[in-house]
C-alpha cells in the first residue's frame, strides 16, 4: 500500500518567559511580606505533584529557601491524589522523578496516604487532607494554573485542585471524582470542596505557575488564601490563551509518538485531541488517533489510551496495569484504561486506520504526526493539511516533503523534531 508525503513545519506559539526564576519567586514573597505571617519554629508543609511543570524541582528549592529565611522548618509532601500507584513509596519515587528529593530542595519529605476528614461540602461531599498538613501550622500549596482534562468552567487544574485532590491523596481524589458521577464535572464542585479546606485557616499562600505554548516558566505569583478562588479564575483565562494547539480543526488520523502523565494528567490533553469524555464530539474533530507508544517517564502508567482508536503491542506489554487501574478508577473514568486495537507494527495500524477512512485514497488524508500533546511547536503534516496552512503567519516549513519512512520491523522512521534535545534536559533536570 501506498501512503502520502509528510512535511516538518513549526507552528509559533506564545513565547511570553521568565527569565530569572530564583528573583522571581523572591519577589512575590517578599510582596506578600511572608515574614509578617509566620512565627520562628513554625512548621509549613508544601504541597507538591502536578507533573510536568518544567521549573518544579528549582521552584521548590528557592520557596523552601526563602521559608528557611522567615525562622520556620519546611517540609514537603507529595501531592498528587492516586498517582505513583496510590501507594506512599510510589509517589515519593514520582516526586523524586521531578527533581523534587531531600538532598536538592534541602528539607524532608514525607510520603503518607493517611487524611483526616476536615469538613464536608454543601453537597455532602467529604473534604480530607493528607494527616501530615493537617498537622502543620501553614500549608503551602505550589502547582500550575491550566485548562483541566476532565472539570469545566472557572477553576480547573491549579491551586485549589491541588488543595483538595492533590492534598486529600487517595481518599479524597476518590470522593471527589466519585461525586462527579452525581454532580458533574462543572468546577463549582472543586470551588466548594477548597472552600472547606480554606476554612480551616491553614493555608498560608499558594504559588501559581504558569507556562507557555513551549513548556518554559512564564510567570509565578503568589496567592492569599483569601483571593485564591477568583483569582484562580484569571489566571486560568491567560494559562488558556497560551495553551498549545493543533493548528487545524479536523483530522482523519491523527498519529501520536507517545502519551504520559508528565505530558498530560490524561496521558494525551483532550483540550488538544478533543474526545473529552462529557463532550465527546468537541472540536477538534479527529477521526482516528493512532497511539505508538509510553513516554518513558509514565512508569508504565497508561491512562488515556481509551481516546485512542489504535495502538501497538509494544504499548500494551509495557503498560503498568496496576497505575494504569489505579488512576482511571480513582478519576471514576474506567474508559481511561480501555485498551484500543492494536498491532505488532507501525505499518499494520496505519493500514488498518485507513481501511475506516470511508474509502479516502491515501493522497487525500487529512493526517498530522506529533510527538506528544505537550509538544506542538512543531509537527508533520500531509499534503491536504499542508496546503489548509499556506499562508499562516504562524506556520513555517522547516524542510521538504517525503514519504513515510518503515524500518525493517514495519515500524515508522521518525524524523526528529527539534524540541528533542530539549526534552532530554528537562528528563535530566534532577540531577543538576
Amino acid at each position: 500500500m501506498s501512503f502520502w508525503k509528510m512535511t516538518r513545519i513549526a507552528q509559533a506559539l506564545n513565547r511570553v518567559r521568565l527569565d530569572d526564576l530564583e528573583a522571581a519567586v523572591r519577589r512575590e514573597l517578599a510582596g506578600f511580606n511572608l515574614a509578617g505571617r509566620v512565627r520562628q519554629g513554625d512548621r509549613v508543609c508544601i504541597g507538591v505533584g502536578s507533573r510536568g511543570i518544567r521549573d518544579i524541582h528549582r521552584i521548590v528549592k528557592h520557596l523552601v529557601e526563602e521559608l528557611k529565611q522567615c525562622g520556620v522548618i519546611p517540609f514537603v509532601i507529595p501531592a498528587m491524589g492516586s498517582h505513583g500507584g496510590a501507594t506512599a513509596a510510589g509517589q515519593l519515587r514520582v516526586l523524586q522523578s521531578y527533581g523534587v528529593t531531600e538532598e536538592y530542595i534541602g528539607c524532608p519529605v514525607v510520603s503518607s496516604l493517611e487524611v483526616v476528614q476536615v469538613g464536608r461540602t454543601a453537597e455532602g461531599i467529604p473534604v480530607y487532607l493528607d494527616r501530615h498538613a493537617a498537622a502543620a501550622d501553614h500549608i503551602v500549596v505550589v502547582n500550575r494554573v491550566k485548562p483541566h482534562t476532565l472539570f469545566f468552567g472557572s477553576v480547573q487544574s491549579g491551586l485549589l485542585k491541588m488543595l483538595v485532590i492533590g492534598m486529600g491523596k487517595h481518599q479524597g481524589a476518590i470522593a471527589l471524582h466519585q461525586a462527579t458521577i452525581e454532580h458533574g464535572t462543572d468546577s463549582q464542585l472543586l470551588d466548594s470542596a477548597a472552600r472547606v479546606v480554606l476554612a480551616t485557616g491553614k493555608v498560608l499562600l499558594g504559588l501559581a505557575i504558569l507556562e507557555n505554548g513551549y513548556d518554559e516558566t512564564a510567570r509565578v505569583e503568589v496567592v492569599a488564601p483569601e483571593e485564591m478562588p477568583e483569582r484562580e479564575a484569571l489566571l486560568l483565562d491567560e494559562a488558556v490563551r497560551m495553551l498549545p494547539r493543533l493548528p487545524v480543526d479536523r483530522l482523519d488520523l491523527l498519529i501520536v509518538d507517545e502519551i504520559g502523565k508528565e505530558i498530560s494528567g490524561s496521558g494525551m490533553d483532550p483540550n488538544v485531541v478533543g474526545r473529552k469524555w462529557d463532550d465527546p464530539m468537541g472540536l477538534p474533530r479527529i477521526l482516528r488517533i493512532f497511539v505508538r507508544g509510553l513516554s518513558p517517564h509514565t512508569h508504565g502508567n497508561a491512562t488515556g489510551i481509551g481516546r485512542a482508536d489504535f495502538t501497538t503491542t509494544r504499548l500494551v506489554e509495557s503498560m503498568d496495569r496496576r497505575s494504569t487501574y489505579a488512576n482511571t478508577l480513582t478519576a471514576a473514568r474506567p474508559e481511561g484504561a480501555r485498551i484500543p486495537i492494536y498491532f505488532d507494527s507501525d505499518r499494520e495500524v496505519i493500514e488498518a486506520a485507513l481501511s475506516t477512512l470511508g474509502g479516502k485514497e491515501p493522497e487525500t488524508v487529512r493526517a498530522a504526526w506529533i510527538k506528544n500533546t505537550l509538544q506542538l511547536s512543531e509537527m508533520l503534516v500531509s499534503p491536504v493539511v499542508l496546503e489548509d496552512l499556506r499562508g499562516r503567519p504562524d506556520i513555517s516549513t522547516l524542510d521538504g516533503s517525503f514519504p513515510l519512512d518503515f524500518d525493517g520491523d514495519g515500524n515508522l522512521v521518525r524524523v526528529p523534531f527539534s524540541f528533542e534535545s530539549e526534552t532530554s534536559q528537562k528528563e535530566g533536570r534532577g540531577e543538576s
